[in-house]
């Protein structure tokens, strides 16, 4: 099983899937196609879940909890936006030959940390161990890339997110 230290994604219209690059450019890199079906799931199910678990939206009464939810959300975009940097389309277009399409995507909650964990068809695994401002982070680039498919209509950017100069694509989130 792979270790993720960095993840790069990038829509690609003529697969009409997302590649999701684990460390690119490094020994150890490996490569995922997204689906569509995937990501939807993905993103109607990690945004609550985080709200969920979320130890600041606990601690608040139920009817301040949302907004608390959407502050930290806020906050970890913030705090991840240093961790950017451009992937190399050279990089991109070496992994996508070799990707394998994603079968499932798991998260478990460890407390603090957050592992996530990608299986491929072929039977390639990578998994990581996060923070949940760096699991915020991949969730608002999935969000990002099914924006440029189309695929749904993407939420408001977070505050800070949108004050931001646009960050250049594809991007790569490292820890």
């Amino acid at each position: 099983m792979r270790t993720i230290n960095a993840i790069a994604l990038a829509y690609d219209a003529a697969q009409d899937r997302v590649l999701a690059v684990i460390n690119p450019g490094g020994v150890n890199s490996w490569s995922y196609w997204l689906t569509r079906r995937l990501i939807v799931q993905l993103l109607g199910r990690l945004p609550a879940a985080l709200a969920a678990t979320s130890k600041v939206a606990k601690q608040a009464p139920v009817e301040y909890r949302s907004e608390l939810a959407t502050f930290e959300r806020e906050a970890a975009i913030a705090k991840t936006a240093a961790a950017m940097s451009k992937t190399d389309n050279g990089v991109l277009r070496m992994n996508a030959a070799a990707a394998e399409l994603a079968v499932t995507v798991s998260l478990e909650d460890k407390g603090d940390t957050l592992r996530f964990i990608l299986v491929g068809e072929r039977g390639g695994q990578a998994a990581g161990t996060m923070s949940r401002p760096d699991l915020q982070r991949i969730i608002y680039m999935l969000e990002q890339e099914v924006a440029k498919a189309e695929w749904i209509v993407p939420a408001a950017p977070p505050a800070a997110a949108a004050d931001a100069p646009a960050a250049p694509t594809p991007k790569r989130l490292v820890n």
